[in-house]
């Protein structure tokens, strides 16, 4: 049995994790992909572009997931999203926090990054006290409040929480062929509504949405594949290299943000490495900022008032604590999950949309004006 290169696999998974990201940066900032910006175009405008671009990237991370999942690239089974243990309310308060967050804050995680690349000042405030608040939510104080009151109220399922497995423990049939045939139908209906109408379909959306979808499945690959070891030589145990949560990952940015804060502060300690996660903030961060610059579109932000900077710094906060609350963000959760099936993908997804439009309505109403002035 030939020897397993644990350090040159882990350079190999980082390394193609920084490609991937760096490319999904360059695409997110040429083509304003945003799934904050999705909701308010709707309620602003009426405009359903960005959401369509949103949906159409979950249509081809659903489809090629479940691809993959067929023909044994990746055991579906391995990411943290199949757990077996539904945390219905933390999904939903988190969601929902999550969603009020990032309209506050201008963006979502994946956003805030693509901005700093951009030369968004605010961003970089916003990126910090969101770490900041997710390493709290994940083992400071946050933390201790969030496992004994939210996390305290869950269902435990017999199976993993994805729908093909639920369904397969109470219909008999194979998993594998649910799985194939539920992902080919959810995946077909997402792509349907986002196709759906001429005006859409130019160059810029369907780049927009099947490279965002195909990052996603490109992610899950290289974490679920390349960086999965069989047999550890050190523990004798299988292993997914480079990631922090030891299972298969794909895109994420909440918990990524506290853990290169985590890494930056702790350098010199050697217990601290790079992982996938750290690696594709720094990518979209420098993809972002490589298309800004050759498009000459690279401008200093800053915050316009005290209620701006008031507004993103409250933003930030929510952000943190709801995307760890709900296991992910727009991207974690509404992508990365939704692409599994699992059960909390399909309820943080409504989850974000309704706290990104009751901050819509707060700030409707704070910029209304006052009939007694």
């Amino acid at each position: 049995m030939d020897a397993v290169d644990i350090s040159s696999i882990s350079q190999s998974v980082l390394l193609a994790s920084f490609m991937v990201t760096f490319a999904l940066g360059a695409v997110m900032q040429k083509t304003g992909f945003c799934s904050m910006g999705a909701v308010s175009d709707i309620f602003i405008m009426s405009r359903w572009t960005r959401l369509k671009q949103w949906f159409l990237a979950i249509g081809v991370a659903v489809i090629g997931f479940t691809l993959m999942s067929f023909f044994g690239l990746i055991d579906p089974l391995k990411s943290m999203y199949t757990g077996s243990k539904f945390l219905w309310l933390s999904t939903i308060v988190g969601s929902v926090l999550f969603g009020f967050g990032m309209v506050l804050a201008s963006g979502c995680g994946s956003k805030t990054l693509v901005r700093i690349g951009g030369g968004n000042l605010k961003s970089v405030i916003v990126f910090l006290v969101m770490g900041l608040t997710a390493y709290m939510t994940m083992r400071g104080l946050l933390g201790v409040i969030r496992v004994n009151t939210l996390d305290s109220i869950f269902i435990t399922f017999s199976t993993p929480q994805d729908i093909p497995s639920i369904l397969s423990a109470s219909t008999g049939i194979a998993r594998s062929s649910l799985h194939l045939a539920l992902g080919l139908v959810i995946g077909a209906a997402f792509l349907i509504f986002a196709l759906s109408g001429k005006a859409f379909r130019t160059t810029e959306n369907l780049l927009a949405g099947f490279l965002v979808g195909l990052a996603i499945c490109a992610i899950w690959f290289i974490s679920g594949n390349i960086g999965f070891v069989a047999e550890d030589p050190n523990t004798l145990e299988e292993v997914f290299l480079a990631t922090n949560s030891g299972r298969m990952e794909s895109l994420s940015f909440v918990a990524p943000y506290a853990y290169s804060l985590d890494w930056l502060m702790l350098f010199s300690d050697t217990s601290k490495v790079i992982t996938l996660g750290i690696t594709a903030v720094m990518g979209m961060i420098l993809g972002s900022a490589f298309v800004a610059f050759i498009s000459k579109s690279f401008r200093w932000e800053s915050f316009r008032d005290a209620e701006d900077t008031a507004n993103h710094l409250v933003g930030a906060t929510l952000m943190g604590f709801g995307g760890i609350t709900a296991l992910g963000c727009t991207v974690g959760q509404g992508l990365s999950g939704i692409s599994t099936l699992a059960l909390s993908s399909f309820l943080a997804l409504p989850g974000f949309i309704f706290g990104a439009y009751l901050a819509m309505r707060y700030l409707q109403v704070r910029l209304a004006p006052n009939p007694c002035t």
